[in-house]
């Protein structure tokens, strides 16, 4: 047997394998940014989920927080909105990605929270976005790969160690 018959025999040992892409991609999303986003969500209530904390007016709207000196009284009630809908989506969406439950939607919705978070880290907070394929490891490289992770499960779905599985979704 050769090197090249081993490789081939497995490469299809592997293709034959296909749930491990989506069950790795949701297991390492969860290992490495469950615990995150979670936390990020406990910063911004304050008592309840319906009222928002100084720490999440500032670190959503940073240049607007400054300029009231954090009072939370003189939130918007777009800014409270977007706060209370950004932290129950940091709460619910890890949380189904966990059970394997709507997988596909929560993780096109951590998409679209992790490109609305780099966006207030970069216009709010000053955060320098970075550029790909450079020397250094910035804000883009980081969120790229916290982004593809939720591709994979676009894509791929959940896998078979899912809710969706028992409850035959796609």
């Amino acid at each position: 047997m050769n090197p090249i018959t081993l490789h081939n025999d497995l490469a299809e040992r592997l293709d034959g394998q296909a749930w491990i892409v989506p069950t790795l991609a949701r297991v390492t999303f969860v290992a490495v940014l469950f615990v995150y986003y979670w936390n990020s969500a406990t910063l911004k209530i304050d008592g309840s989920i319906f009222s928002a904390s100084a720490g999440a007016f500032g670190q959503i709207f940073p240049k607007a927080a400054e300029a009231v000196l954090w009072d939370v009284s003189q939130m918007s009630f777009f800014q409270r909105m977007v706060i209370f809908f950004g932290t129950v989506a940091e709460f619910v969406l890890p949380v189904l990605l966990l059970a394997g439950l709507l997988t596909r939607l929560a993780a096109l919705g951590m998409i679209g929270f992790v490109v609305v978070q780099t966006a207030a880290d970069v216009l709010g907070h000053n955060v320098k976005l970075g550029a790909l394929f450079d020397h250094s490891q910035t804000l883009i490289d980081e969120r790229a790969m916290w982004i593809f992770l939720l591709l994979v499960s676009v894509a791929k779905g959940a896998g078979p160690i899912s809710l969706d599985k028992l409850l035959r979704l796609k």
